[in-house]
């Protein structure tokens, strides 16, 4: 597998008396969900439209909740052409398509609903000739709007003239949940629910005119919908992390010297000092040593050395900082694996 760690930022003082600096770097994470190899091609169903009971339900909700016309509809339509966008750009799949006759209802609005029942998901599937489905199962907006008036000069032919200008806030709170079926094993592979607001501000004159100023709502709506859709594809994908770490820089003077060398990215020279002072007769300096060892291995992306430095560091100089250090290595090394199986699987 390829080298997963690479030093982006050199490093960062956390104070001017600090024992310690930070590196930076970025971490490759294995995909939130792991979808099977047989899984080839894909089938995406909305099923986030109100059932027909519920209808009155839903249109009241609407009123109330100063919802556009088929804003629902709209946004969810481009949730899924965004997710389908992206899955479609992702080699692994033979063929991604949306399935638009699988005439599929919520059986409440804004709720997120209980899993389709098997045989429905195995018709669909077999009809469709597709190995699972993506299933948006909730899509819901519910709006709440404020108006102020504001005092303000209005430049007139005769001079600058007291007025007030009405601004409308209206607060949108967007719901959305994700299933992913897996009809072979039966099994739901991810259940994701998701909200996020967005803010939108119009002004006028009076209080229609700053409420007709959020006439745009609907297309901001729809190309976060969408960005939502790409997001959700992005799950089966493995992905950067950030991370910091710290490492010594302060002990004798090799770790100043060596603390120069790391800010200019000269790591192995750095690294050269630091193994010298792992045989110091300074119980302190040689467990600071041997942890920033483990730092310039994880750098460098030898797991199995960095956690045989810092369990050195812990066990035979008891640097606290050492044995948190172990677990995050161990944990890295978990997600390593579960890495390999993904790209084994993806290669298939």
């Amino acid at each position: 597998m390829k080298n997963t760690v690479f030093c982006i930022l050199i490093s960062v003082s956390l104070s001017s008396c600090a024992s310690t600096e930070l590196v930076r770097l970025s971490v490759l994470e294995p995909a939130p969900v792991t979808l099977p190899g047989y899984i080839k091609n894909i089938g995406v169903i909305n099923r986030s439209e109100v059932a027909e009971q519920n209808k009155v339900v839903d249109a009241v909700d609407k009123i109330f909740s100063l919802e556009g016309r088929d804003l629902d509809k709209e946004g969810a339509q481009a949730s899924i052409a965004g997710l389908e966008n992206e899955l479609i750009k992702n080699n692994r799949f033979t063929g991604v398509r949306t399935i638009d006759d699988a005439a599929l209802k919520s059986p409440v609005p804004g709720v997120f609903p209980s899993p389709l029942t098997w045989d429905v998901v195995e018709k669909i599937c077999r009809e469709n000739n597709t190995d699972a489905l993506f299933a948006l199962e909730l899509f819901d907006t519910d709006s709440k709007i404020n108006y102020a008036a504001d005092p303000v000069s209005i430049n007139t032919p005769l001079g600058k003239v007291p007025g007030v200008e009405h601004r409308a806030t209206m607060l949108t709170t967007v719901k959305a949940g994700w299933r992913i079926y897996d009809p072979a094993a039966r099994n739901i592979l991810d259940e994701f629910p998701v909200a996020g607001k967005m803010v939108f501000t119009g002004k006028g004159i009076n209080p229609v005119k700053a409420a007709g100023a959020l006439i745009g709502r609907k297309e901001a709506l729809k190309q976060v919908s969408n960005k939502a859709g790409q997001d959700y594809a992005f799950r089966i994908i493995p992905y950067w992390l950030r991370v910091s770490r710290d490492y010594y820089v302060r002990g004798t003077d090799n770790f100043r010297v060596a603390r120069r060398k790391a800010q200019t990215g000269n790591w192995d020279d750095a690294a050269a000092i630091w193994e010298t002072e792992t045989t110091s007769d300074k119980s302190k300096v040689a467990g600071r040593a041997c942890y920033n060892m483990a730092i310039i291995n994880e750098i460098n992306g030898n797991l199995d050395g960095a956690i045989q430095w810092a369990q050195k560091s812990y066990e035979n100089y008891n640097n606290k900082l050492a044995l948190r250090y172990v677990r995050i290595l161990e944990n890295r090394k978990i997600n390593n694996a579960i890495l390999e199986d993904q790209e084994a699987i993806s290669a298939r």
